[in-house]
């Protein structure tokens, strides 16, 4: 066990990647990718230490990288996106490329197995959630979450795969009377990721990032139904020389969240240092609302899933990074180009191949 900004943490050290993930809260990260000539390091950890908070939610004294959520968002009883983003977890295994937890959580009565993976030669983590003995209609999600703090405004280049339906959190998101502050208009539609409307009556761009500094906003984007030529849905970010992706089956994950957290809350634990970060979530889910309200919306697209306690239900997706030219622009495409084989192509038309078992997502 090791301790990691000031929390307990289980290491995977393997020739493509150093990996940890904490034993509370199951949150993973940091992960240092090893691409030849340089490591990059691309999940956030909060600029707190978790001892600082003790009173408020495990979720946020430990928050870093990417952890799973069940429910996500609020719920009546139990913690903000549910134990298994706040509970301990118990190590089930350790072996050389992988790493199996598990949990009974208190509030919903799952029992959830987190299984993180490697392969030779991938610069990735294969991260998949089995679910069982739980009963009813619920949201969730991955979380993970991008530390761009040390870029240029505008430096790094966000996309997802092709949506057809998107629009800004419906409602107060950044609440000023809590010391929080939004740049995007409430509730409007949009179709174009670099056209979104503001409060202020302007328009601006979401690809571009980190952008507009004192702000912290949230999007949804439904994903397109998969076909033959694209059978997963995925998000990317490019940075300087590298780029960060991941993979998902959308029928699992039917939505893409973008939470931009550039400085936008003042109130702890945030006090106004949650700077340049970006989470880009993949859930089925109505927003950030949570459960109960997930359960009430019908926007045309599924907001919850139906779980039976007799049945397991395993949800994946793949999260790595790959090396690109120093030129290289926003992602347009990531599709296969062989059984575990994926091309990455820029606006430009450039394209990287990259190993990568991606039919682990379906």
């Amino acid at each position: 066990m090791h301790h990691i900004h000031g929390e307990a943490s289980h290491h995977l050290s393997t020739a493509e990647l150093d990996l940890y993930v904490t034993a509370r809260a199951g949150h993973m990260g940091p992960v240092i990718f090893h691409l030849d000539g340089r490591d990059v390091s691309p999940y956030s950890v909060s600029p707190w230490q978790p001892a600082e908070f003790p009173t408020q939610p495990d979720l946020l004294s430990v928050l870093r990288g990417d952890f799973f959520c069940l429910p996500f968002g609020g719920q009546l009883h139990g913690p903000p996106h549910g134990d298994p983003a706040n509970a301990e977890w118990l190590l089930m295994s350790m072996g050389d490329r992988s790493i199996r937890m598990r949990q009974k959580a208190g509030d919903t009565g799952a029992v959830v197995e987190k299984i993180l993976g490697t392969r030779p030669q991938h610069h990735a983590v294969y991260i998949e959630h089995r679910i069982s003995e739980l009963e009813g209609e619920f949201n969730y999600g991955t979380h993970p979450i991008l530390d761009l703090s040390a870029m240029p405004e505008g430096a790094a280049r966000i996309s997802v795969s092709p949506f057809r339906w998107a629009s800004v959190f419906p409602g107060c998101f950044s609440d000023p009377a809590n010391g929080e502050q939004q740049a995007l208009k409430p509730g409007v539609e949009f179709t174009d990721l670099q056209a979104v409307p503001t409060m202020s009556g302007g328009i601006t761009d979401l690809t571009h990032y980190p952008a507009r500094p004192g702000n912290d906003d949230l999007v949804m984007m439904v994903n397109e139904a998969p076909h033959a030529g694209q059978p997963f849905a995925w998000s990317a970010a490019v940075m300087d020389g590298w780029m960060w992706f991941s993979l998902k089956n959308p029928v699992d994950f039917p939505a893409t969240l973008f939470w931009m957290s550039n400085g936008g809350r003042s109130g702890p634990p945030w006090n106004g240092r949650h700077t340049g970060r970006i989470g880009i979530e993949e859930v089925c889910s109505y927003f950030s609302n949570g459960v109960d309200e997930s359960r009430n919306a019908s926007p045309g697209f599924p907001t919850t899933r139906r779980f039976n306690a007799h049945e397991t239900v395993s949800l994946k997706v793949v999260q790595g990074v790959a090396a690109v030219p120093d030129d290289f622009g926003m992602i347009v495409r990531i599709h296969p180009v062989g059984e575990n084989t994926v091309a990455i192509a820029d606006e430009s038309g450039k394209e990287v191949i990259t190993p990568l078992e991606w039919e682990f997502v379906l």
